[in-house]
C-alpha cells in the first residue's frame, strides 16, 4: 500500500514538474500568459507630439506594465481607424474598444462635455482637479458620458496653452473682428461674439491652413507642444495668458460594455494609471515651456501678452456664452452651476494660502 502512495506522489511531482517546464518554455524562460483584455486604443493626437500625444502612448505601455501583461493596448494613430474627431462615435457603438482624447472634442454632440475639458477663464489645475474630485464634477462627467454607452477616465492635464498665433498684432478687441481662426472649445465661442470666425481643425490640418491663409491665426497649445507644429514659420505674433484654457483635461474613453466587463482588480489598474499619467503631464508641463519659449524667442516670435482692455472684452463675451449655453443644454447648465459654485466656495481658501 504504501508502494503505491508513494508511487502516485511521485507520479503527481513528475506531472506538475512537467507541467512547470511547458509553461516556463526552454531554459526556464518566464511564463507564457495570454492578455486577458485585448483593445485598440485610437489617439486624436500623434504620439510625436509631446504631452498631448506622448501621454496617450505612455499610458497604453504603463498598463501593460502594471497589470504584468493581462492589458494589451495598441496605440493607432489618429485616423488610422476612425478619423480623429469621430472616435467618440465610435466608442459609443463599439466599433472601437478605447480613444486618447480630451472631452471638449465632442462639443457639437454634447456641449456639456466643455466643461469638463477646459472652461474660459478658468481655473488653475489643482483647483481644478479639486471640483473633479471632490466637488461633484465626476459625478456629473460619468453620467452624461454613460448616457452614450462610454465610460471615461480623466488620464491627463497639462498647463496653460497660448491663446493665439496670428500673423498680425492684435492691439485692439476690434482687430479680431473678421478673422478667421482654429480655436478650440468654448474660446471659440467667446471669439465669435468678438465678430472673429472660429473653427476646429486637428493637430495635422493647421499649418497647412495657416501657411495658405485660410486662416489668419491659431491657437493649439503650449509653447513646448506649437513648436513641433511649426506655426512660428507661418505667424510671428505668438499670445498669453491662455485665457481660454489655464488647464485642460485628457480622458480614457472606454466602450461602456467593455468597461463593465472588467472586473475590479483591472478596474482599479486603469484608475492608477491613469493618476499616475495626471501627476506626470503637470510635472511634465512645467518643466518644459522654457526651452520652448526661447528656441521660439531666437526664431523671432514675438511673445505678447494681452492688453487689459482685450481681456476685459473677452471675459465679457464669455459670460454671454455661458449663458446662452445654459439655455440651450441643461447639463452645460448643471455642469457650470456645479463648477462655478466649487469656485466661488474655495475662494477663501485660495485667497488665504496662495500668493496672488
Amino acid at each position: 500500500m504504501k508502494g503505491i502512495k508513494a508511487l502516485a506522489v511521485s507520479t503527481a511531482l513528475m506531472l506538475a514538474a512537467c507541467a512547470g517546464e511547458q509553461a516556463a518554455g526552454p531554459a526556464g524562460d518566464e511564463p507564457v500568459r495570454e492578455p486577458s483584455v485585448k483593445w485598440k486604443l485610437s489617439s486624436a493626437y500623434p504620439s510625436t507630439l509631446p504631452q498631448i500625444g506622448t501621454l496617450g502612448l505612455r499610458l497604453a505601455e504603463q498598463l501593460e506594465v502594471v497589470s504584468a501583461g493581462d492589458f494589451e493596448i495598441e496605440f493607432y494613430q489618429p485616423n488610422a481607424l476612425v478619423p480623429a474627431l469621430d472616435a467618440f462615435e465610435a466608442i459609443s457603438v463599439g466599433a472601437l474598444e478605447a480613444a486618447w482624447s480630451t472631452p471638449g472634442y465632442w462639443a457639437g454632440k454634447v456641449s456639456a462635455l466643455q466643461v469638463f475639458s477646459a472652461v474660459p477663464f478658468g481655473m488653475r489645475g489643482d483647483e481644478y482637479m479639486a471640483w473633479y474630485y471632490f466637488g461633484g464634477g465626476q459625478e456629473i462627467f460619468e453620467e452624461i458620458y454613460h448616457r452614450y454607452n462610454i465610460h471615461a477616465v480623466m488620464c491627463g492635464m497639462i498647463a496653460p496653452e497660448a491663446s493665439g498665433w496670428f500673423k498680425n498684432e492684435i492691439k485692439t478687441p476690434a482687430d479680431l473682428e473678421g478673422l478667421k481662426i482654429r480655436f478650440f472649445g468654448l474660446g471659440g465661442k467667446v471669439l465669435e461674439k468678438l465678430g472673429a470666425s472660429t473653427q476646429l481643425l486637428s493637430s495635422g490640418d493647421i499649418f497647412p491652413a495657416l501657411e495658405l491663409g485660410t486662416i489668419d491665426g491659431t491657437e493649439f497649445s503650449m509653447p513646448a507642444i506649437d513648436v513641433n507644429l511649426g506655426f512660428y514659420q507661418a505667424a510671428k505674433y505668438y499670445y498669453f495668458p491662455g485665457w481660454h484654457q489655464q488647464s485642460t483635461f485628457f480622458d480614457l474613453m472606454i466602450n461602456k460594455d467593455e468597461w463593465d466587463a472588467l472586473n475590479d482588480t483591472q478596474k482599479a489598474q486603469i484608475e492608477a494609471v491613469c493618476g499616475d499619467n495626471m501627476r506626470y503631464s503637470i510635472a511634465e508641463g512645467e518643466a518644459i515651456q522654457a526651452e520652448a519659449l526661447t528656441f521660439l524667442k531666437e526664431k523671432g516670435v514675438k511673445i505678447q501678452k494681452w492688453s487689459p482692455e482685450v481681456l476685459e472684452a473677452l471675459r465679457n463675451a464669455w459670460e454671454e456664452v455661458i449663458v446662452e449655453e445654459s439655455a440651450k443644454s441643461e447639463d452645460f447648465k448643471r455642469a457650470h452651476e456645479s463648477f462655478a459654485a466649487f469656485r466661488e466656495k474655495n475662494a477663501i481658501w485660495r485667497d488665504l494660502g496662495y500668493l496672488p
